[in-house]
């Protein structure tokens, strides 16, 4: 059976948000979307006819929580693209949003790693590998997705729908971002957040993309495991090592991915369903969604306060983690709460939840990196 709810407009309007794709800080990883690019959809709609189309990450784990977070898109070009167009184009391939987020987990995670600012080089080295290789890990996303991303609302402006790229040209460019990636960890930080680099773009194409994501309702449980990887290579780019601590820290984005895209996917289940797709919300009523979020948040939550003990943290981190772990829990147990009894996302409005997560994410992160800084 599939659940779905009322249309996307009007969903929009009584959830307050216009897109279910305005995100991160701002997925995804939510981890965006401007008021013109919203704004040309409508057009796009009424001037065919559509007014009620369907809707469903990143991010990464991250894919479905923050996808279309990159550069904003343009309606199709009339004749042929020009050079700005195809530059953008390729830009946008790679989701750069969905980049940030990334990067998120893994410059705080080296603070922390340094225990205090860690070398300027090392850090841009890694931001540069890193950028590189989520960049690549997308653009094969997009390559391999294409087929699905010209039916779903929330995909259908990217490159490869609207002709600009050709998927052979993207193919290339994916690969060749991977290996540029490579290299520069390999060479410019050590083997081992290399081979974790490519360790996890192939999870993420491979088992993901390939396997999970239109095959199971568990998709982005097991394949959101891609998008913690940032976590352990911040770490083992400072100490050439693995510890418990980056552990702890791929933990949680492990268990923030699942409510992150749960949230996402509510929203536009339609458009998953559309595709065949079978994203827990496509699947399950409303109520089943919120409480599985509300069940991995706790887990989430639990989780986080372990760093303090673990890496024995100063004080500012566990108050930082039970502050905006208290702000996720009350909003989550809220959606569930509205979902109780009802499908209409007007009234569930689950993009709260959405942007409560990747504000949860950001400051966390922010909070590993400054608690090492501090004298208490």
């Amino acid at each position: 059976m599939t659940y779905t709810g009322q249309s996307a407009s009007s969903a929009s309007r009584a959830d307050g948000s216009t897109d279910g794709t305005d995100a991160h800080t701002s997925t995804e990883p939510g981890h965006p979307v401007t008021d013109d690019h919203r704004s040309d959809e409508r057009a796009h709609d009424a001037a065919h006819g559509r007014h009620d189309l369907p809707a469903v990450p990143l991010a990464a784990g991250v894919e479905e929580t923050a996808d279309d977070l990159g550069v904003r898109d343009e309606p199709a070009p009339s004749g042929k693209p020009s050079f700005r167009d195809v530059v953008a184009a390729y830009v946008g391939l790679t989701k750069p949003r969905v980049i940030e987020l990334l990067l998120l987990t893994t410059v705080p995670v080296m603070f922390f790693a340094a225990r205090g600012v860690p070398p300027l080089g090392l850090v841009l080295a890694t931001v540069v590998g890193g950028a590189l290789s989520a960049g690549s890990a997308s653009v094969l996303n997009c390559v391999y997705d294409r087929d699905i991303d010209e039916q779903m609302r929330r995909t259908r402006r990217r490159a490869l729908p609207r002709h600009i790229v050709t998927p052979r040209a993207a193919l290339v460019f994916g690969l060749t971002l991977g290996v540029i990636s490579t290299v520069v960890l390999f060479v410019w930080v050590n083997p081992l957040s290399a081979a974790l680099s490519v360790t996890a773009n192939a999870f993420y194409v491979l088992v993901y993309t390939m396997v999970l994501k239109r095959r199971t309702t568990q998709n982005i449980v097991w394949g959101g495991a891609a998008g913690c990887f940032p976590a352990l290579i911040g770490w083992t780019a400072v100490t050439n090592e693995l510890a418990w601590a980056p552990v702890i820290c791929f933990l949680v984005v492990f268990f923030w991915t699942p409510p992150h895209t749960w949230a996402l996917a509510l929203r536009y289940r339609e458009d998953y369903a559309n595709v065949a797709v079978p994203m827990l919300p496509v699947v399950a009523p409303a109520n089943v969604v919120a409480r599985q979020i509300v069940l991995y948040s706790w887990v989430m939550a639990g989780v986080s306060l372990l760093l303090w003990p673990v890496a024995e943290t100063g004080l500012f981190y566990p108050v930082a983690a039970v502050v905006l772990a208290a702000v996720f829990l009350v909003e989550a147990h809220r959606m569930w709460a509205r979902s109780r009894g009802t499908e209409d996302l007007g009234v569930i409005k689950p993009m709260r939840l959405f942007h409560t997560s990747n504000l949860y994410l950001s400051l966390l992160f922010v909070a590993i990196a400054i608690d090492p800084l501090l004298p208490f």
